[in-house]
């Protein structure tokens, strides 16, 4: 199953391109953010934000509490591992076709 996964913006790798580095439980993954900046909050405002994450875009802003309650909720039913695995295996997959591969 697929579900959006909370993470928090750590870094903004390429303005133009609107990528950020995303720390997901653990796991730094580069996303898209475009889903999550407007005129009323520009790339650089997004470091620090909480945001859900699914399939390589942050898809909106959620407050912390709400990140840590789904977390929680998703640990308890085992999504997290499950994703989490699915975002090691993708990196490791990039790295190995030399494509690269966020940390």
């Amino acid at each position: 199953m697929c579900l959006g996964i909370p993470g928090q913006i750590v870094e903004i790798r390429d303005t133009v391109r609107q990528l950020g580095l995303v720390d997901v439980a653990g796991v730094r993954r580069e996303v898209n953010l475009a889903c999550v900046v407007g005129d009323d909050h520009r790339i650089v405002d997004c470091i620090g934000d909480w945001v859900l994450v699914h399939v390589g875009f942050a898809m909106s802003r959620i407050d912390e509490e709400e990140a840590r309650a789904t977390l929680k909720i998703l640990e308890d039913i085992g999504e997290v591992q499950e994703n989490l695995a699915a975002m090691r295996a993708g990196d490791e997959a990039m790295q190995t076709n030399g494509t690269g591969g966020a940390s």
